[in-house]
C-alpha cells in the first residue's frame, strides 16, 4: 500500500524514480524496493522525506483514507517552493519559520510606529540585533 501510494504520487508530480530518490536523499534502489513492496517497513524519517517532496504527509502514505494535503504548487509558485524546500533541506524547522515570521511582524510594527508616532519624528532608527536559536 505504501509503495503504490508513493509511486502514484510520484507519477502525478512527473518525477522519475531517480529524481524523487535524489530529492528525498535515499538511494534509487531503496525507493524502488519501497514502491514494489519489497521493502514494506521504511523508517518514518525516510517516509517524511519522501512525503515532503510529494507534497503529502506520512499519514496518507501509511494508508489513511484522507486525500493528500493541498498540493503546494496550487498555492505557491516555483520560487517559493524552492526557497522553502532549500530552507528545510538545510535544517530549518517550523519553529525557525515562526520565529522569522514574528521577527518580520515585529520589525514592520516598529517601523510603522516610528513613522507614525509624533514623539519619534526625526529620531534615528535603531538597528536590530537578531539572535536565532536553531534546534537540530
Amino acid at each position: 500500500m505504501i509503495g503504490e501510494r508513493i509511486k502514484s504520487l510520484r507519477e502525478k508530480k512527473g518525477y522519475s524514480i531517480t529524481k524523487l530518490a535524489d530529492l528525498a536523499g535515499v538511494s534509487k534502489s531503496y525507493l524502488s524496493y519501497i514502491e514494489r513492496n519489497v521493502q514494506n517497513n521504511p523508517s518514518l524519517q525516510v517516509l517524511a522525506k519522501i512525503a515532503y517532496h510529494l507534497d503529502t504527509n506520512i499519514e496518507y502514505l501509511l494508508g489513511e483514507e484522507l486525500s493528500p494535503k493541498v498540493w503546494v504548487d496550487h498555492v505557491l509558485d516555483e520560487e517559493w517552493q524552492t526557497l522553502i524546500r532549500d530552507a528545510v533541506d538545510e535544517g530549518m524547522s517550523k519553529g525557525d519559520f515562526q520565529a522569522l515570521k514574528d521577527l518580520v511582524r515585529s520589525t514592520k510594527w516598529k517601523e510603522e510606529y516610528l513613522t507614525t508616532s509624533p514623539s519619534q519624528k526625526g529620531k534615528k532608527k535603531s538597528s536590530n540585533i537578531i539572535i536565532l536559536h536553531i534546534d537540530h
